[in-house]
């Protein structure tokens, strides 16, 4: 699994490591509105896929802008933010910060993306910081865990695998 610290202090992640040449596993999470949203729902599309630990902190609040007011370079990329917040605060907070181009989805019920992905923080019911790309086949293309979980990820590094994910 991959080597993980939340606030400098290290974390076990529950489930398992997903590796570039994957094939994307699925999950079932839930949109704004309760409904179940799974990997099939976006399937022949490019997906960045990021897990935050909350939408209400600084560095999620960042990271969701950041790839929010990047979708539009990404052309037919679908951008996918999971968090284990409640679906009605990540309503909330996306209408509050303008976030249009960004779907965010919450894992709280099942904790389904964060097993499935290798993120779930054992004990603390949040999920790690990390980054997926996965292609329009479904195989994944880029990987990133933070390893500082409220540290910001790569930005560069993601959007250059979206942009050259097919």
């Amino acid at each position: 699994m991959a080597n993980v610290t939340f606030k400098g202090n290290p974390v076990t992640l529950l489930g398992n490591e997903v590796k570039v040449g994957d094939k994307a596993p699925n999950f079932t999470v839930l949109a704004n509105d309760l409904s179940e949203v799974t990997l099939d729902n976006t399937k022949g599309q490019v997906r960045l896929i990021t897990s935050v630990p909350s939408l209400d902190t600084g560095v999620c609040d960042a990271e969701t802008r950041r790839f929010n007011e990047e979708a539009n370079s990404l052309g037919n990329v679908k951008i996918l933010t999971v968090s284990v917040d409640l679906p009605f605060a990540q309503k909330r907070w996306c209408a509050a910060a303008g976030i249009e181009n960004v779907q965010t989805l919450s894992d709280h019920r099942d904790l389904s993306f964060g097993e499935a992905y290798g993120v779930a923080i054992e004990g603390l019911r949040l999920l790690t910081r990390a980054v997926f790309v996965v292609d329009s086949s479904d195989t994944v293309t880029y990987v990133e865990y933070v390893s500082e979980a409220t540290n910001h990820p790569n930005y560069e590094a993601a959007l250059e695998a979206a942009k050259s994910a097919k």
